[in-house]
């Protein structure tokens, strides 16, 4: 598996082999040994399948508060989807700002998004399924999120807002400017 941080140090894309022939391939998703090896520690708590039917489907800005704060190992397996993440930890200094990239079942990438972070992401494809790791059970208490297309944000999303499909939820998330977050910066980068 290869590894490397993106624009904001404590987010990683990692790239598992795929092993394949003329049956198909083989790859190994997930090892505990590799994913310590680029200094993620995750306890898998819960796995989740997610399955966007329509192009343009919208899901986030999710995240979840202390105590039940997730961090989360993305990956699609079937189509491709912008993926998003945003920094919320309080002293950061990449408060505020996102990172985007392209998941897809044909790159095999996946993305780690550590605690801190909101994360949502845009279907590219029809079909698109997704698949996460995540170190905490759902919790509804704690769930909570930022409006996806906040204007103070200014992520560069590839749907315009009207043609945007979203859940009810998605749809009434607040606005990054009333957001007072419970997350802070540690200064592990």
């Amino acid at each position: 598996m290869h590894y490397r941080t993106l624009e904001i140090p404590d987010v990683l894309m990692l790239e598992p082999a795929r092993l394949g022939d003329e049956r198909g391939f083989f790859s190994e998703v997930y090892s505990r040994a590799a994913t310590a090896e680029a200094g993620i520690d995750l306890d898998i708590a819960q796995e989740n399948y997610s399955l966007s039917a329509a192009t343009n489907t919208v899901r986030g800005l999710h995240f979840q508060a202390p105590p039940c704060a997730q961090a989360k190992l993305v990956q699609v397996v079937s189509g491709a989807m912008l993926d998003v993440v945003v920094d919320l930890r309080r002293g950061s200094p990449w408060y505020g700002q996102y990172i985007s990239i392209e998941l897809s079942a044909e790159n095999w990438a996946q993305l780690w998004v550590p605690v801190g972070f909101a994360h949502g992401f845009c279907t590219l494809e029809p079909d698109t399924a997704v698949i996460y790791k995540v170190s905490t059970p759902f919790s509804a208490e704690h769930d909570s999120g930022i409006f996806w297309n906040d204007p103070d944000l200014k992520i560069d999303w590839p749907v315009a807002e009207g043609n945007a499909i979203l859940s009810e939820k998605d749809a009434s998330l607040q606005a990054f400017r009333d957001f007072d977050t419970p997350f802070s910066y540690e200064g592990q980068s």
